[in-house]
């Protein structure tokens, strides 16, 4: 392979890196170790790839559907290139056979190995984003707590497992965490969710708080859309809550990571409260300086807890 060749390679692998500046929670700040943060970035790398694959947000140019093999042809078939993404992950858990041929997944090899990761919770993050190539609206609040099940639980049992520290308690608390900050993701993607066509607000719900797909479409929140977001906003910091006590469970860096991911969700959970749960002219987001009282909060409690 050239250096040219190499360059072309990376580029797409780093765009994909590059978003973890955009999400509500840090990703593998600089206080970690460094085996920690590069396994942690591996993982956040697989699971923003297969996330812009299911989400059709790809690196222009398709580079990532030429590493996973997939012809021209069928490079904008996303359910073909979740395919492909799903055998190049087999390569990956295969110690014997062909290294894999995406970049990511590439990085992603000695992170298993030197966790004992399993493959279900990757598995999971595909057929979270195969599903949402299916399904585009969901009638009950269980319905899309088990898409969350799929589509944001596997990264917190994988966060335990790079960190040797999964047990049932943890898991089951870590599991409210995350599904909280895929509602959370949720509330605050509403427009563009509905831009692709898909709407993660419980039917059921919508109907109770008198809400029409319609409204979801304007340019500002009417009552009842507010209504509707605050309702679902509380459902999310109670299952924050449930899951907060995983912080004071572990010890050191790990508490402040962990207390970084409870904080972001409460601090995105703040700005949408401070945006009178007007989310539709665009994501309400949290501050630094907020985001840091959020961190300094949780630990509190964790001690307190301890």
């Amino acid at each position: 392979m050239t250096g040219t060749s190499r360059t072309r390679a990376r580029v797409p692998a780093r765009a994909t890196l590059d978003k973890a500046a955009e999400e509500n929670f840090p990703v593998a700040p600089f206080f970690l170790p460094r085996a920690w943060r590069d396994d942690l970035m591996a993982v956040y790398g697989y699971a923003r790839l297969v996330d812009d694959i299911g989400d059709g947000d790809l690196a222009p140019g398709g580079a990532d559907a030429r590493h996973l093999g997939v012809t021209p042809e069928k490079a904008d078939d996303r359910l073909a290139v979740l395919d492909a993404f799903e055998a190049d992950l087999g390569r990956v858990f295969d110690e014997a056979g062909d290294a894999p041929r995406h970049p990511l997944l590439c990085a992603l090899r000695p992170t298993v190995r030197r966790s004992s990761l399993t493959p279900e919770p990757f598995l999971g993050l595909i057929a979270a984003n195969r599903q949402d190539q299916l399904v585009r609206r969901y009638e009950t609040y269980d319905d899309l707590l088990a898409y969350c099940e799929l589509s944001a639980n596997p990264v917190g049992r994988l966060v335990l497992g790079i960190t040797g520290t999964a047990t049932p308690e943890r898991v089951r608390r870590s599991d409210a965490v995350c599904t909280a900050l895929q509602i959370v993701e949720h509330l605050q993607d509403v427009a563009e969710d509905l831009a692709r066509d898909r709407i993660y607000l419980p039917a059921q719900d919508m109907k109770r708080f008198h809400t029409a797909e319609a409204d979801l479409a304007a340019p500002t929140a009417n009552a009842s859309v507010r209504a509707l977001i605050a309702f679902e906003a509380q459902r999310a910091r109670l299952l924050l809550d449930e899951g907060t006590p995983l912080v004071g469970s572990v010890d050191g860096r790990l508490r402040l990571l962990l207390a970084g991911f409870v904080a972001g969700g409460r601090a995105a959970l703040a700005a949408i409260a401070s945006a009178g749960h007007d989310v539709l002219p665009g994501p309400p987001r949290a501050t630094k300086a907020n985001l840091l009282r959020h961190v300094g909060a949780v630990l509190r409690e964790a001690r307190r807890e301890g």
